[in-house]
């Protein structure tokens, strides 16, 4: 398990190489609700991974944005539901990693599975697995980014990966855990049913009150 503690430089460099600095359009809002979203903004710290906007459709259809989720610990990693060996030892540790949780423990800490193969990993697709993994949904969320958003949140999260020819892919199997403002506090590469003791430790500190 690596203790992480990104630069500002680092992860805006992340941002720049993946076009991903682009505010979301205002639309037609009050001001005063423009007001308070741009007061959220300036107080997101500049090493938080949610600088990047990062739409999402979960494993039920809904659309959320990950910022959504700032004020809960996170443990993200990057998985695709069709990949038979690498991707279910990933779940594993994530399953592994809950049964060392206390249940309030558990209730403070989110798990989120952001696919990188959007185009097959249909919200169907990601229940299936949700199903058959029996991933509490209180605590799990699996969900698809927009094809053109893969490359940047892998960035970010600093999860290397690549297509293959027969549509599997070689990738980083790599968990990432986030302070309640996103910023990266820990990551472990350690995949299985026995979780990395380092990086439990980290996530229950993060989820502490």
């Amino acid at each position: 398990m690596t203790l992480i503690a990104p630069t500002t430089l680092a992860l805006a460099t992340a941002l720049l190489c993946a076009g991903a600095l682009a505010a979301p359009p205002e639309h037609a809002a009050p001001a005063a609700a423009k007001s308070s979203r741009a007061g959220s903004a300036a107080a997101l710290p500049t090493d938080s991974v949610y600088q990047l906007s990062l739409p999402l459709t979960d494993q039920t259809g809904r659309p959320f944005d990950w910022r959504a989720r700032r004020g809960t610990p996170q443990v993200v990693t990057m998985f695709y539901t069709s990949c038979q060996y690498i991707c279910p030892l990933i779940v594993d540790s994530g399953k592994a990693i809950e049964k060392q949780l206390t249940p309030a423990e558990r209730a403070r800490v989110g798990l989120l599975l952001v696919s990188m193969d959007p185009q097959r990993d249909t919200p169907q697709a990601l229940a299936k697995v949700a199903a058959q993994r029996k991933l509490d949904p209180r605590h799990w969320t699996l969900a698809r980014p927009a094809p053109g958003d893969v490359r940047a949140v892998a960035g970010v999260l600093g999860i290397r990966y690549r297509a293959l020819a027969d549509g599997e892919f070689n990738h980083t199997s790599a968990l990432v855990l986030l302070d309640r403002d996103g910023r990266i506090l820990a990551r472990t590469e350690q995949v299985g049913s026995k979780p990395d003791p380092a990086f439990v430790a980290a996530v229950r500190q993060a989820a502490a009150p």
